[in-house]
């Protein structure tokens, strides 16, 4: 249900337990994602992941599911993990979210992103663009500069520091970024029990 590749590009990884090789990129900590969004294959996600939280905005709103999902998790353990949910909002159209959390120096949030990496910048500089809510704590969020990345596509990159980890938002379209006004609540869904039978999955995957 899940497959690894590399984490820097598209190349595909050969290697096996702990030891983990990309042509270009040499030894790397795979990256899983599922062949295909289902609540089975998320499911298999939480599982590898562990005790490393998976976030996503809660409660999704009415129509948008889950349409994406991914972890780091190699040799050192779990690193990092994604999670997109999509949908359409009255002014936007179609809207991809992509949360993801990582240990410093990861790098996913930055290829979701399509930034050099791997952490974000300008963290800390000046007032937070917006809050979050993780559990009892608000988690301030500044905006990161996309303007010297190497692609460019229409897209807002928000991120700040939960609980000692990078946590990165990235909202597609750019225009999305007004859905940020509120405060929004992000919950560890591997903690979920029952109510992640009653998830959304599936959708078109985002590219990223």
């Amino acid at each position: 249900m899940l497959r690894p590749g590399c984490l820097h590009c598209a190349a595909p990884v050969t290697g096996a337990g702990a030891s983990w090789g990309c042509v270009v990129h040499g030894p790397v900590s795979p990256l899983w994602t599922p062949v295909e969004s289902t609540y089975d294959a998320f499911v298999a996600h939480l599982e590898k992941a562990g005790e490393f939280p998976t976030l996503l905005p809660w409660p999704l709103g009415a129509g948008w599911s889950v349409s994406d999902f991914a972890l780091v998790a190699g040799e050192r353990g779990t690193l990092g993990t994604l999670a997109c949910c999509s949908g359409t909002s009255a002014l936007d159209g179609p809207v991809d979210v992509f949360v993801v959390t990582e240990e410093p120096g990861t790098g996913l949030g930055a290829r979701v992103a399509k930034l050099s990496g791997p952490d974000p910048v300008d963290v800390g500089e000046g007032p937070p663009l917006t809050k979050v809510r993780v559990g009892s704590a608000s988690v301030p969020l500044w905006a990161v500069s996309t303007s010297a990345a190497d692609e460019e596509f229409d897209r807002v990159v928000v991120a700040g520091e939960a609980a000692g980890r990078w946590l990165w938002m990235v909202l597609r379209p750019a225009s999305a970024m007004l859905l940020l006004r509120d405060e929004w609540i992000l919950r560890d869904v591997s903690g979920l029990g029952p109510p992640l039978v009653e998830m959304p999955f599936g959708g078109p995957r985002p590219p990223w």
